[in-house]
C-alpha cells in the first residue's frame, strides 16, 4: 500500500514521501497562484484543478490546502476568505454550504502515544458536511466530525464531535445551542 492510499484511509503514513511532497507543491503552486488572482470566477476556476466540484463553487483569496484532491464540494458551494483545509483525508460538502471567513478544517492529526508521534508518522480522519450546512467565521472542524444536513455552527465555535441534522451549535468544545432549525 502507498504512503498516499494510507493517508487517505486514515492510517499512519509518511508525509515525507516524495509522491505527497510533490502533490503538495502542486497544491501550493495553486493556492499561491489564486491568491494573485482578484477575479472570484477566475479564482475558483483554478481551484477546481484541484477540487472536485459537483456545480457552482466559489473560493475566496486566502483559501490554503493541503492537496486538494480529498475536499470535494456539492452544488452551490461558498468558502469566504482565508480558509483552512488540511485534506490528508476526505473533506465532503453536501450542496448548499457556505463557510464564512477564516474557517478551519482539520482532518490532519498526530497519534496520542509520544513514541509514535515522534517517529514523524502522521494521520488523518475524514470530515463529512450534510447539505444546507453553515460554518460561521473563524469556527474550527476537528478530524472526523460529521455535521448533518441543515446544521448550523456558530463562529468561533470549535467543533470536536459530530452533531445529528437541523441543529445550531457554538461554544468551545460546541454544543447544541437550538434544535429543531
Amino acid at each position: 500500500m502507498t504512503e498516499k492510499e494510507k493517508m487517505i484511509q486514515g492510517m499512519l503514513y509518511d508525509a515525507g514521501d516524495p509522491e505527497l511532497q510533490r502533490e503538495n507543491a502542486y497544491a501550493r503552486d495553486i493556492v499561491v497562484q489564486a491568491s494573485q488572482i482578484s477575479d472570484n470566477k477566475t479564482r475558483s476556476e483554478l481551484y477546481k484543478k484541484i477540487i472536485k466540484t459537483k456545480g457552482y463553487a466559489s473560493f475566496g483569496v486566502g483559501l490554503k490546502l493541503d492537496y486538494g484532491y480529498n475536499v470535494s464540494v456539492g452544488d452551490n458551494f461558498y468558502c469566504n476568505y482565508d480558509c483552512v483545509m488540511l485534506d490528508v483525508c476526505p473533506i465532503t460538502f453536501g450542496d448548499n454550504c457556505m463557510l464564512g471567513p477564516a474557517v478551519q478544517i482539520y482532518t490532519a492529526t498526530h497519534p496520542l502515544n509520544a513514541t509514535e508521534r515522534n517517529s514523524g508518522l502522521e494521520l488523518g480522519k475524514p470530515i463529512t458536511f450534510g447539505d444546507n450546512v453553515w460554518i460561521g467565521g473563524a469556527a474550527v472542524i476537528y478530524p472526523g466530525v460529521t455535521l448533518g444536513n441543515n446544521v448550523v455552527v456558530a463562529g468561533g465555535s470549535v467543533v470536536t464531535k459530530s452533531f445529528p441534522d437541523n441543529v445550531l451549535i457554538g461554544g468551545n468544545p460546541a454544543k447544541v445551542l437550538k434544535e429543531h432549525i
